[in-house]
C-alpha cells in the first residue's frame, strides 16, 4: 500500500513536471500564462496520482500493464523538451539549443518530402509566415514524427519479444481498460479486433488528416509566432503523440484480443482431453 502510494506521488509528480517543463526552458513567458501553465500541471498531476493510487481504475489504461505508459510519457517527455529547447534557441541561443537545432534541421529535411506528414504540417502554415517560423515547424515536427516512430517501434519489439503483457501475471481487462465494458455487446474478442483495426486506422490517419484540418481553419495557426513558442511546443508535439499514442493502443488491443482467444482455445483442448492432465 506504501509503495502504491509513494508511486502515484511520484507519477503525479512527473506529469506536473512534463506540463511546465516549456514555461521553464522557453525564455520570455508571460506571468499569467505561468500560473494557467502551473494551475494545469497541478490538476493534471493531481489527478493522476489519484488515478494510481486508487484501487478502482477510472480512465488510465493499461496501469497495471507497463511499460505501456511509461513509453509513450517518456516519448511525450522528449518531444516536449527538445523542441522546447529549439524554440528558446530564437530568444536565448545556447550551444545546446545550437545543436539540437542542428541535429532537428537534419531530421526535419530528410522527412520533408513530398506528401509526407511533415510536408502537410509546413503546408498547413499561413501563406505570410516567415523563413524562421517555417524552419522552427520543419525542425520540430520532423523531430516529434521521428521520436514517435521510434517509440512505437520500441513497443513493437517489446510485444514480439513477448514481454508485454508480462509473463506469469495475470491481466485484468476491467484494471487496464476501464472504459472498455466487456459484458456489452457482443463478443469481446471481436469488439476488441474491432477497436483496435479502429485505433490502429486512426494513428496511420490522423498526421495527414490534423495538417489539412488545421489549415481549413487558419485560426488555430495564428499563434504560430516566435512571440508565443510554448503554442507551437503543444500543437507539434500533440500532433505526433496522438497518432503514436492511437496506434500503440490499437496494436495492445489486438494483443489482448489474441492472448484471450488463445486462453480460450486451451480452455477447449483441455475439456476435450486433447491436452495432458
Amino acid at each position: 500500500m506504501v509503495s502504491q502510494l509513494m508511486g502515484a506521488v511520484v507519477r503525479g509528480i512527473l506529469v506536473a513536471l512534463l506540463i511546465a517543463l516549456p514555461s521553464i526552458i522557453v525564455p520570455g513567458h508571460h506571468s499569467d500564462s505561468s500560473q494557467v501553465v502551473a494551475l494545469l500541471g497541478i490538476f493534471l498531476g493531481f489527478l493522476t496520482a489519484i488515478e494510481y493510487a486508487s484501487v478502482y481504475p477510472s480512465l488510465v489504461e493499461f496501469r497495471d500493464a507497463p511499460p505501456f505508459n511509461r513509453i509513450r510519457y517518456l516519448s511525450l517527455l522528449v518531444m516536449v523538451t527538445l523542441v522546447s529547447v529549439i524554440a528558446g534557441d530564437f530568444e536565448t541561443p545556447s550551444i545546446l539549443a545550437r545543436f539540437t537545432h542542428a541535429v532537428g534541421t537534419v531530421i526535419g529535411n530528410a522527412m520533408d518530402f513530398p506528401y509526407s506528414p511533415v510536408r502537410l504540417f509546413v503546408l498547413a502554415l499561413p501563406a505570410d509566415a516567415s523563413a524562421s517560423v517555417v524552419d522552427l515547424v520543419r525542425v520540430s515536427a520532423g523531430l516529434c514524427y521521428l521520436i514517435s516512430l521510434v517509440s512505437l517501434a520500441i513497443f513493437m519489439i517489446i510485444l514480439r519479444m513477448g514481454h508485454w503483457p508480462a509473463r506469469g501475471v495475470s491481466f485484468n481487462v476491467w484494471v487496464n481498460l476501464p472504459t472498455f465494458d466487456p459484458t456489452a455487446g457482443r463478443d469481446v474478442v471481436e469488439r476488441l479486433t474491432r477497436d483496435a483495426r479502429l485505433n490502429t486506422i486512426l494513428g496511420f490517419l490522423l498526421p495527414f488528416v490534423a495538417p489539412v484540418v488545421m489549415e481549413s481553419t487558419s485560426s488555430v495557426f495564428q499563434g504560430f509566432t516566435i512571440e508565443s513558442p510554448q503554442t507551437l511546443v503543444w500543437t507539434v508535439c500533440a500532433w505526433a503523440f496522438l497518432p503514436a499514442s492511437l496506434f500503440m493502443r490499437g496494436i495492445a488491443m489486438g494483443r489482448i484480443a489474441y492472448l484471450i482467444q488463445e486462453k480460450r482455445q486451451s480452455t477447449i483442448a483441455e475439456q476435450d482431453g486433447l491436452l495432458p492432465a
